[in-house]
């Protein structure tokens, strides 16, 4: 059971940053934007799938970026949840279901649709909305197959609208200073890349609690999870994946998992269940209580469901090989059922080696009862502290022939190591930046078909247990064109 309250921008079973709490940043960090001009018209804004995740654009809107953008319309099968969401606004606004989204988008002059809804409906939800007139905004991932991919970049090409991706990963300082490293070519001209994530047992097993563990929502951890992470090889790269070669399986979570290794019955949900740390009360966090548990009744989706139990369709486990178009290449793993949760990175290249290591969470207490306790200040003599393993971000940088040296990360703000609240102005305020991004953190929908087309091409390779070209999964659009020209292709120093 999850017994800490959680920041409006952050899954409540993840890991909080220490960036979650700041309101400051370091210096440098946050970009430059103009004023809003005197007489300027809001944008007009709708929310189109009204879960969690939604809520980090509710919040911005509705606080920080109130001046340039205002929330006119709702758009959700759950009327649940459409009026938690619009009491948080003032109530009044209209809720629209998804049939009538062209309808919505005319009716309220919506200018941007920001689509939030479970991965399998983006494409769906992105081309309807680009047709009727409005631009987008697209949580991660892009969409879950091919399929989706092709009619995105037809609508985007037959209409000339723009679609935002929101890759919060790229704006973390801990990411942003690796790019740096890379692109200034103090490591040479890289050859390699090596990346392991770990979701810890409270993060990791929440993917096998929702929607998401049917693959045909979500396309499985390769496509929902690991797109911010193939995002983030590309765009440090600057280069397009080639050819992908991937093994996995559901190793921990599901019902045959836990029969062979005699885990014994389990209930049915995790709401009303004490003791047991793989069950998620829904009671415990106000906002998923009344997202989720007081919304059920409406269309009986159950938030809580137990990691256990039979219909988990997607991996736990996963290993993956994949070709840079640029020459280099990059192995990858993921585990959902680890001890703690972080990620290691490793960049070889011709002339040194970057390390970035990340603890987001250094190991899970249990409290008396057995039950997770995710907030350290909650447990006796600061059990909640880890001397080996504590929580940090830490980038070397070492050359050949030279000793190891500790690049400096700055602090950044928000969720998902210091990023989000950095995306979230350059969501809303890009037309007022001041000046360029030399680091190319904004991304679009090519951005987008890149990141998901390593785990497109992973999915069939675990069927197939073949590589599979990248180029042979017909995306609808060139992973080579250049959309922005600050993603692809970075260029090292002499």
């Amino acid at each position: 059971m999850v017994t800490s309250a959680s920041p409006v921008d952050q899954n409540p079973t993840a890991p909080l940053p220490p960036s979650s709490s700041r309101t400051t940043a370091s210096a440098g960090v946050i970009p430059d934007f103009a004023p809003v001009p005197a007489g300027r018209p809001r944008r007009r804004y709708a929310v189109v799938g009204t879960g969690h995740r939604a809520g980090m654009y509710v919040g911005a809107l509705l606080g920080e970026h109130a001046d340039v953008g205002e929330i006119v319309a709702w758009c959700d099968t759950n009327p649940g949840r459409i009026d938690y969401y619009d009491a948080q606004a003032g109530g009044g606004l209209p809720g629209y279901s998804p049939g009538r989204l062209e309808e919505m988008v005319r009716e309220r002059g919506v200018d941007v649709v920001i689509v939030t809804t479970p991965d399998l409906h983006h494409a769906e939800m992105v081309d309807r909305a680009l047709r009727a007139g409005a631009d987008a905004v697209v949580e991660k991932p892009l969409t879950t197959d091919a399929e989706g991919c092709r009619r995105i970049a037809a609508a985007v090409a037959e209409t000339g609208r723009n679609v935002v991706m929101t890759f919060n990963y790229r704006y973390a300082p801990r990411n942003s200073s690796l790019r740096e490293v890379i692109a200034s070519g103090a490591i040479g001209e890289v050859t390699g890349v090596h990346f392991e994530w770990a979701l810890d047992t409270v993060h990791g097993a929440d993917y096998f609690r929702r929607w998401h563990r049917d693959k045909a929502n979500s396309g499985g951890l390769l496509v929902h999870k690991s797109s911010h992470h193939f995002d983030l090889v590309n765009w440090w790269l600057g280069d397009v994946p080639a050819r992908v070669y991937a093994t996995g399986a559901l190793r921990f979570y599901g019902d045959r998992a836990a029969a062979a290794r005699g885990l014994g019955e389990r209930p049915e949900r995790g709401t009303g269940v004490t003791g047991d740390p793989f069950s998620l009360d829904l009671n415990a966090d106000p906002r998923l209580r009344a997202l989720y548990l007081d919304a059920e009744h409406h269309d009986g989706y159950r938030r809580d469901q137990d990691p256990f139990a039979p219909g988990v369709t997607i991996e736990d486990n996963m290993s993956l090989l994949v070709e840079y178009a640029g020459g280099a290449t990059l192995t990858y793993s993921l585990n959902a059922h680890a001890p703690w949760e972080g990620y290691r990175v490793t960049v070889n290249g011709t002339r040194g080696r970057a390390e970035l290591d990340v603890v987001e969470r250094g190991h899970i207490d249990l409290g008396e009862n057995g039950e997770v306790v995710l907030d350290p200040s909650a447990t006796p003599d600061g059990a909640g502290t880890d001397d080996l393993r504590p929580q940090r971000d830490r980038l070397i940088v070492q050359r050949h022939w030279e000793r190891a040296e500790e690049y400096p990360i700055p602090d950044g703000i928000g969720g998902h190591g210091g990023g989000d609240a950095i995306l979230l102005k350059d969501v809303f305020r890009r037309d007022l930046r001041i000046g360029g991004d030399p680091l190319g953190r904004a991304a679009g929908h090519l951005d987008g078909v890149r990141a998901v087309a390593v785990g497109i091409a992973a999915n069939r390779s675990l069927i197939t247990r073949m590589p599979v070209a990248v180029g042979d999964l017909d995306l609808g659009v060139s992973l080579e064109d250049d959309e922005n020209p600050t993603t692809h292709h970075v260029p090292a120093a002499p």
